[in-house]
């Protein structure tokens, strides 16, 4: 059964029930609109393909074309298989004035969208990013700065990676303290957007924001030193391959008389490009 439940057992008391602070979503959809999706995959494996640059080149009139010999490559995401099961007695359900099943469905879905997002983020760990921003963009040592989000611009603009709405940022909520206090990004003077006015970034210097939270499923890596590994990234160069998309359900186990209600997953992510994925440090000291 759910083991805290029977705490909340009682005659009578506010029906409307108080998650624990958790990311059920997150800002901009979350990082898994961010990358490229694969649906309904078959198997424990998913090939993304990669098709390298092309050169083109001078012909005679009466020579024969040279093929460019456009590189393919394949990049792998293996699956994995998740889930997160919670049972609820159905003498301490009946006790209280709210439907917990629903309620651990909710709290189920949160964790498995956050597993998701963690995949994610460890495919980028265990990928060589195209470029590194070092801690010394911006002065020794720093934290989150423009400086950083210009580099990191900057890279993915000599790699020749599309300059459109499809780039994205995510660095920690110490990131992005760090950027609401440089005046170029919270000052009206220089933003129609007042970022202070709503405490967060959305879309700004060409990267959507997404804000990464302390996580018990890891978060952003931190280094060395207090170093923490953010990433700026072209949704085009990651990929999320899905066999089972996130599952909730609720079954009746009679031999327990309980309610078991799981939820289920299965996917896995990788690096289609590695040219399109740049990682940002930033000193958190």
């Amino acid at each position: 059964m759910s083991k805290t439940l029977s705490a909340a057992a009682s005659t009578e008391f506010d029906d409307m029930v108080k998650h624990a602070y958790q990311t059920m979503g997150a800002t901009n959809g979350g990082i898994v609109n961010a990358v490229t999706q694969r649906n309904n995959v078959v198997g424990d494996t998913y090939k993304f393909r990669a098709m390298g640059k092309g050169l083109a080149n001078q012909k005679a009139s009466q020579a024969d074309v040279t093929p460019m010999d456009i590189s393919h490559s394949l990049v792998t995401a293996t699956l994995g298989n998740w889930n997160a099961p919670e049972y609820t007695d159905i003498f301490d359900a009946a006790e209280v004035n709210f439907d917990e099943k629903e309620e651990l469905a909710n709290t189920i879905a949160g964790a498995l969208h956050r597993r998701q997002e963690q995949i994610i983020i460890d495919a980028m760990d265990d990928a060589t990013p195209g470029a590194t921003v070092a801690t010394s963009v911006g002065g020794a040592d720093t934290n989150m700065n423009i400086e950083k989000v210009v580099e990191a611009s900057k890279e993915l603009n000599d790699a020749g990676v599309p300059i459109d709405q499809d780039r994205h940022i995510m660095v920690s909520a110490d990131g992005l303290r760090a950027m609401l206090l440089e005046t170029q990004v919270g000052s009206a003077d220089y933003n129609s957007v007042q970022s202070l006015m709503t405490g967060t970034l959305d879309y700004w210097m060409g990267f959507h924001w997404h804000i990464i939270e302390s996580r018990d499923e890891g978060g952003l890596t931190v280094a060395a030193g207090d170093v923490r590994q953010g990433y700026a990234w072209h949704k085009s160069a990651v990929g999320l391959a899905t066999g089972i998309d996130i599952t909730t359900d609720v079954n009746w186990i009679a031999q327990k008389t309980s309610w078991l209600c799981n939820g289920m997953m299965k996917c896995g992510a990788a690096i289609r490009d590695t040219a399109g994925l740049i990682q940002v440090n930033a000193d958190e000291t």
